[in-house]
C-alpha cells in the first residue's frame, strides 16, 4: 500500500486530496502539513512513497522545500500542486526532481490519473530492484552482472510509456501485446518492412474471434491506440512549452512523433484550441516503440 504525505496551505485542498486517496483505495494518507518551513525532518520521518506539495506556501515555498528534502536524502516521488503557469518556477521543479504536476482547482479525474501514473512508475522501479536482490542473493551480482539485468518485453514497453505519462492509458496494453508479438519474430524488422497497422490488429487478436467479433475489437483497439497516442503527444507537447530542454521531451519528440505534428499541438495547447489539426502517425510510434525495446533488449532478436 502506497504511503502519501500532503503539504499545502489550504486544509479543503488538503481534505479533498485525502478524500480522493482513500475513496479509491490508493493507500493511506501517513501525514499531512500546511508549509515547508521546518516539516523536512517530519516528512523524512514518514518516509511517504509520494509527496504532494504545493509549490507556493507562505513561508517556505515547494520548490525550496524539495530542495531541502533532497539534500536530506528524501527517496520518494514528488507531485507539485500549483495554480500559477510560471514556466520558469515550473522547469526548476523538474529539475529538483518533481514527477507530475497537478493543476488547481483539483480535478478528481486529474488527480487520479496523476497517482496512478505516479504508482506505476514506483512498482516498476520496484520489479528492477527486485531482480537486482535476487541477483545478489545468488552471489553473482557485480558491475557486469547489473548490465545484463534484463526486463521482460512488457516490462520494457511499460518503462517507455510510464516515461511518456501513458502507461495507465486502456491503450498501452493493446500497444504491450503489439510489441510482444513482434518481439517473438526471429528478426529484427527495418521500417520499410514493419507490418501494417492492419497486421498488428489482427495479430492480438483472441483465437476464438469470429468476424464480426473481430471487426468490432479492431475497430476498439484502433481507438484506444489512438487515444493512447494522442495523450503521449499531448504531454509531450506540455512538457516542450515548460521546457524545450526537458530530456524526456528531447528524448520522445522526434523519434515517437513528427516533430512539426508537436509544435502544431504545442502552438494548440497556448492557445487553448479544442479542436486539434494533427493527424496521429500510429505506426511512427509503434516503430519507435518497438525499436526502443529491441535496443534495451540488448538486441537479442538482432
Amino acid at each position: 500500500m502506497s504511503r502519501f504525505f500532503i503539504m499545502d496551505d489550504d486544509p479543503a485542498a488538503r481534505r479533498m486530496l485525502a478524500a480522493i486517496i482513500e475513496d479509491n483505495e490508493l493507500g493511506m494518507v501517513s501525514g499531512e502539513a500546511e508549509d515547508g518551513y521546518g516539516m523536512e525532518s517530519v516528512v523524512i520521518r514518514n518516509a511517504p512513497d509520494i509527496l504532494l506539495i504545493d509549490l507556493l506556501m507562505p513561508k517556505q515555498d515547494g520548490i525550496a522545500t524539495i530542495q531541502r528534502l533532497s539534500q536530506m536524502g528524501f527517496g520518494g516521488k514528488i507531485v507539485m500542486l500549483s495554480q500559477v503557469e510560471h514556466k520558469e518556477m515550473v522547469s526548476e521543479a523538474y529539475m529538483q526532481g518533481v514527477e507530475y504536476f497537478l493543476h488547481k482547482p483539483i480535478n478528481r479525474v486529474e488527480v487520479l490519473a496523476v497517482l496512478r501514473k505516479v504508482m506505476e512508475k514506483i512498482q516498476l522501479e520496484r520489479s528492477v530492484e527486485e531482480i537486482r536482490r535476487s541477483l545478489a542473493w545468488l552471489g553473482t551480482e557485480s558491475a557486469v552482472a547489473q548490465e545484463k539485468v534484463t526486463l521482460s518485453t512488457a516490462e520494457l514497453v511499460r518503462a517507455t510509456l510510464t516515461n511518456l505519462g501513458v502507461v495507465g492509458e486502456a491503450g498501452s496494453r493493446d500497444m504491450t501485446r503489439i510489441i510482444e508479438y513482434l518481439a517473438e519474430n526471429e528478426h529484427v524488422f527495418d521500417e520499410r518492412h514493419f507490418p501494417s497497422l492492419q497486421e498488428l490488429y489482427i495479430a492480438i487478436l483472441p483465437g476464438d474471434a469470429d468476424e464480426e467479433s473481430a471487426k468490432k475489437e479492431i475497430k476498439a483497439t484502433v481507438q484506444r491506440i489512438r487515444r493512447t497516442v494522442g495523450q503521449a503527444l499531448m504531454n509531450v507537447a506540455s512538457m516542450g512549452l515548460t521546457d524545450f530542454a526537458n530530456p524526456v521531451f528531447e528524448q520522445y519528440a522526434t523519434t515517437y512523433f513528427d516533430f512539426a505534428d508537436v509544435r502544431q499541438k504545442m502552438r494548440e495547447i497556448e492557445a487553448d484550441e479544442q479542436q486539434t489539426r494533427v493527424r496521429l502517425n500510429l505506426k511512427k510510434f509503434l516503430y519507435a516503440l518497438y525499436l526502443d525495446v529491441v535496443k534495451d533488449d540488448g538486441g537479442k532478436k538482432a
